[in-house]
């Protein structure tokens, strides 16, 4: 497996070519402390009235700011819907990321022995990650470009089906799903209780810091799918969190994690800092196999192609 390189060099190999993106995670929490208003009400909506399409949606959100009184702001929410971009590719890249090797031992034999060490999982920036994704501070922002978000929403379109209870860990403002179709429950996980009750797709929300306390308050096989976009390089604890990945899911359920070529690297475990696009794939993968999922994953590379779509866009699936 392509390990880590040390961490300083690391960081100074890349500090000039890589790009900011981010996320991360944080007791149950009701949408009462931040109230949300957009031009569509997306899933929450009954499926029998279907969405008019648009290529993006001004959200205005009010937030309850910590001395009582209200500010409102209006952001800019992607559909993922009319961009004009090629979204047909789905390049299905498993052998070229995982080959052989790992299936070879698959499940893993000694589970209990992943071949990491702590300092593989150590950041740049180990300080609280309550402070860095702050409560007071919601970003209502975007990490990836529209080309990787179409790709993401029309990827979920035809792997989410409806109906589905569904899971985004690592969740924020924004979890990408398609705005006309009607799923069950749709619970989010996430640091920032601010930007967690902005999400209209979210039926209920928790805030929790995953790095802090790597365990999901829902009960065993709750979800049919649980989703994660960019955000799997900042869990310090990926094994314990996956292994509730698989706990919450039923069984035939699915864990898709989406993830491009962006990061806060300051935050990043170490050795995913040290790797490239593909070997990040890998990894997922590793994590997959020694949390204890029962089948091998797949990857694929979904990159939208035309005018302004830079950032790639790839896919580790597994089953439960």
């Amino acid at each position: 497996m392509r390990a880590s390189a040390a961490i300083a060099l690391a960081l100074a190999a890349c500090a000039s070519a890589m790009k900011l993106a981010t996320r991360s995670v944080a007791a149950p929490t009701r949408r009462t402390a931040l109230l949300s208003t957009a031009a569509l009400a997306l899933a929450r909506a009954p499926a029998a009235s279907a969405q008019a399409l648009a290529r993006s949606v001004e959200q205005k959100i009010a937030v309850v700011n910590v001395d009582g009184t209200t500010s409102t702001t209006t952001a800019t929410r992607l559909t993922g819907e009319l961009t004009g971009l090629d979204l047909s590719n789905r390049r299905d890249i498993t052998e070229r990321v995982f080959g052989d090797a790992i299936r070879a031992d698959w499940p893993a034999a000694a589970p209990d022995a992943p071949p990491w060490k702590p300092r593989d999982f150590r950041r740049l920036d180990e300080s609280d990650d309550a402070a860095f994704y702050a409560a007071s501070e919601p970003r209502f922002v975007y990490h990836i470009d529209e080309g990787a978000v179409a790709a993401l929403t029309n990827y979920y379109k035809a792997e989410i089906p409806a109906g589905a209870d569904v899971l985004d860990i690592c969740s924020s403002w924004v979890s990408h799903y398609p705005i006309n179709t009607k799923y069950g429950k749709v619970v989010g996980t996430g640091m920032n209780a601010k930007e967690l009750a902005a999400n209209t797709q979210l039926t209920d929300y928790v805030q929790r810091d995953l790095n802090k306390e790597p365990t999901l308050p829902f009960a065993d096989r709750s979800f049919d799918v649980v989703t994660c976009v960019v955000s799997v390089d900042y869990l310090t604890q990926p094994l314990a969190v996956l292994a509730e990945v698989r706990r919450v899911l039923r069984p035939g359920g699915k864990v898709i994690f989406s993830q491009s070529n962006r990061m806060f690297m300051t935050k990043a475990v170490g050795m995913w800092v040290s790797m490239g696009d593909e070997a990040h794939l890998e990894l997922i993968g590793q994590y997959l196999k020694y949390a204890g999922f029962s089948t091998p994953p797949k990857a694929y590379d979904i990159s939208a192609k035309g005018r302004g779509a830079r950032d790639p866009m790839y896919i580790v699936q597994a089953t439960a």
